[in-house]
């Protein structure tokens, strides 16, 4: 049986592991990128660390199989990511030489080039929908319930907040679908294609959001 219970410290090694081993949809991230400590950051950091009234984590047998990790204003969010979180990320590629290994650099090159085509622009919905959500689920305990009471867990906090909505970005056509079904509606549809050396194909990218 798998239960809902509240982020707490010792959870995030694991979630930062999980975070990792999900990060690029069913294949693998060290295809395009292997530093796990740096994408961590990059991925959990702010809400571990900054935020961590807003993270729930799933628990099989005393392990920890999956979390939502979220925050109330992600304009606030933003701001002390740019200020304490992301001067911390560009300094350990820096000192450990990160880009300077072929496939990172890569990887950089076709983000930049996605980044100038303007894939990674799209519409402001923080006024309706301020709170967002990252969930992730290892494989091996998906189809258990465990992203949906995650879900639960969390839009009941947002609730009791009185937060007006929550939205959330993916790049997965399943992940889409279980939003839709958890409620959601898809604000926003467009694609990546910074992936496409290594994919062999764009990936579709969704914004989804629910007001409560």
């Amino acid at each position: 049986m798998i239960s809902i219970r509240k982020f707490q410290t010792a959870d995030k090694e694991e979630v930062r592991k999980i975070s990792c081993a999900t990060a690029l949809l069913e294949t693998h991230h060290g295809v395009f990128f292997d530093d796990d400590e740096i994408l961590a950051d990059a991925l959990t950091l702010y809400f571990t660390d900054y935020e961590p009234e807003s993270c729930f984590v799933a628990v099989e047998d005393e392990e920890v199989v999956g979390y939502l990790i979220g925050t109330f204003d992600f304009a606030e969010m933003n701001k002390i990511f740019s200020k304490k979180i992301l001067p911390g990320i560009l300094w350990k590629t820096l000192y450990k030489g990160t880009f300077l290994k072929k496939k990172h650099f890569i990887f950089a090159f076709n983000v930049l080039k996605s980044f100038l085509k303007g894939e990674f622009t799209s519409p402001d919905f923080t006024k309706q929908y301020p709170a967002i959500l990252h969930i992730n689920i290892k494989k091996n305990s998906r189809g258990q319930n465990a992203g949906k009471e995650l879900i639960e867990n969390y839009l009941a906090l947002l609730k009791s907040k009185n937060i007006s909505g929550v939205h959330c970005g993916t790049m997965s056509e399943r992940a889409k679908t279980f939003f839709t079904q958890c409620g959601f509606k898809v604000l926003f549809e467009g694609k990546r294609s910074y992936l496409r050396y290594c994919l062999n194909k764009d990936i579709p990218y969704y914004i989804c959001g629910k007001l409560l």
